[in-house]
């Protein structure tokens, strides 16, 4: 269970593949305009990562190392197709809106990377929740950047939520500010690298503050033993 707790840790806070790895990138700035899509695309890598690494750690020792990475591509170019004709037939107006990012899930470093460094060499159990924790991290960066830009470049919150909950949702559209213009910036790719750095440098400012107290818990225990 502790271990279990690690990798949970690890995938949404110190490994993020968008805020500390730094991986897919691509498709994080272009569609995290508004919260909703980036909660369509993160939902969908999830299911990628969690799936991908469930399948490659059943095979893994079945597969020699000269035809490791085609097997693992060719395992996640499958599970990104059923997910794509999936959202297709049942969510086609995101499908539209997210377009081609939904099959370049395939070339998604983060995924890729996690089947070779981990899916590949653990068990079962520990890679599938390797694969959710990272794809909750994703999926958290994605969303945050994403209602962040949507706030400031719309002024509203949750807009087009029917895209994903049904019509039953399009009440659930939040405006933020009366009659606001918006802000261009905001929602164009100078806005989602902006916004992308300060959110980076949030979670660094925090984990900063967060050694602090363990660096001084040391100087005490050392100002003691002198004493």
């Amino acid at each position: 269970m502790d271990s279990y707790r690690q990798i949970l840790k690890n995938g949404l806070w110190v490994n993020n593949q968008a805020f500390v790895a730094l991986l897919g990138l691509c498709p994080l700035l272009a569609v995290s305009n508004t919260l909703i899509n980036g909660l369509g695309l993160g939902i969908a890598t999830t299911l990628t990562l969690i799936l991908s690494n469930t399948l490659i750690s059943l095979v893994r020792q079945q597969v020699g190392g000269e035809i490791r990475l085609p097997v693992f591509v060719l395992i996640i170019a499958s599970i990104v197709t059923i997910i794509e004709l999936i959202m297709n037939a049942y969510f086609y107006e995101l499908y539209l809106i997210l377009g081609i990012f939904i099959p370049l899930i395939v070339t998604n470093c983060a995924i890729i990377g996690r089947a070779e460094a981990y899916a590949s060499k653990n068990p079962v159990g520990a890679s599938a929740m390797d694969g959710l924790s990272m794809g909750l991290g994703f999926t958290a960066a994605l969303v945050l950047l994403g209602a962040l830009r949507e706030m400031i470049g719309s002024g509203t919150l949750f807009a087009n939520a029917h895209l994903m909950f049904g019509e039953a949702a399009s009440g659930m559209t939040l405006t933020l500010i009366d009659d606001y213009e918006g802000f261009l910036l905001a929602i164009l790719p100078p806005g989602a690298f902006i916004g992308l750095g300060l959110l980076i440098a949030l979670k660094n400012v925090i984990d900063k503050r967060l050694a602090k107290p363990s660096q001084q818990t040391v100087t005490v225990d050392f100002a003691t033993k002198k004493a």
